[in-house]
């Protein structure tokens, strides 16, 4: 019998060989944190290749939207983009506190609200997603990619 997935469910997929086991974990302790019992799950999933990748799926019916990854968005993302980024697709209406006020001064993530309990579709939240992650800014100059962005060079894995 499969494991029960709680909704909504983060799944944070992280490469074992570049050893990022505790930052897969500190964003998973991080997410715990400020939205506590609104999130169902939220799991790590080892992996080789450099990987480090984070999905939500909101319940059961609905598509997993990628969050955030590592190659695409060129590093890692700072924890309080990432609790924007997760706040705008589950609870658009919800303040972050100190992470919303930084935003207003800073606005260097913005993205358009969106909820989980309207019509839009699974592509429009992933746009939204793309709309934010397009306008962070990467301040993560530790990459560990070879020149053509396929290999890690911890693990030398494609």
């Amino acid at each position: 019998m499969p494991p029960t997935i709680h909704y909504p469910h983060i799944s944070i997929e992280f490469c074992t060989a570049c050893k990022w086991n505790l930052r897969a974990a500190w964003y998973a302790q991080e997410l715990l944190s400020t939205f506590s019992t609104e999130l169902g799950e939220v799991s790590m999933i080892p992996s080789s290749g450099g990987t480090f990748v984070v999905r939500l799926t909101e319940n059961a019916e609905s598509e997993e939207v990628i969050i955030w990854n590592r190659k695409a968005n060129n590093g890692f993302p700072d924890s309080k983009d990432l609790k924007r980024l997760i706040r705008d697709v589950l609870f658009p209406t919800r303040d972050l506190g100190h992470v919303d006020r930084h935003v207003k001064k800073d606005s260097s993530v913005d993205a358009p609200p969106v909820t989980h309990n309207d019509v839009r579709t699974n592509a429009t939240k992933e746009q939204s997603v793309k709309a934010a992650l397009a306008t962070t800014e990467d301040k993560n100059a530790d990459l560990i990619l070879d020149d053509s962005g396929d290999v890690c060079k911890d693990c030398n894995m494609p």
